[in-house]
């Protein structure tokens, strides 16, 4: 499981340090592609299979399922580590995600999210203040 949230800069050449309590738990090699919300999803192998199974399942005939298989597929890439921890975010996804220098790396259950600082910032201010009614409508349970 994926959890926490990190803040590091992306460089120049697209490089960003995915810290190694999320690292571990990718594997060696992962998918990265554009997650909704304008952020980046990143998925260990075991994960991917799942997920690309689910989607697989949605049926053909239907535009919506067309449109969102091609925006997740399209955009995926097989990524792997360098020496220092370090993923190659490809242009079209940094472009999607708006990522220029400050970037959050968070821990999300089964994926790792990547992006912009100012998005998630501005995710998270307009989601906390309706945290609790979206947590009343999802699921019941007692924390």
């Amino acid at each position: 499981m994926f959890m926490g949230e990190y803040q590091h800069n992306i460089d120049d050449k697209g490089r960003l340090i995915i810290p190694a309590k999320l690292r571990d738990n990718l594997g060696a090699t992962f998918i990265l592609t554009r997650g909704l919300d304008q952020c980046l999803f990143v998925y260990p192998m075991d994960q991917w299979s799942i997920l690309e199974q689910k989607l697989q399942a949605l049926p053909l005939m239907k535009a919506d399922a067309r449109a969102f298989t091609r925006f997740f597929f399209s955009g995926a890439t097989e990524c792997e580590w360098d020496k220092q921890g370090r993923i190659n975010i490809p242009s079209h996804l940094r472009e999607y995600a708006k990522l220029e220098k400050e970037c959050m790396v968070i821990g999300v259950q089964n994926r790792v999210e990547v992006w912009s600082k100012e998005a998630w910032e501005h995710y998270f201010n307009q989601s906390a203040s309706t945290f609790n009614e979206i947590a009343e409508t999802l699921v019941d349970f007692n924390f």
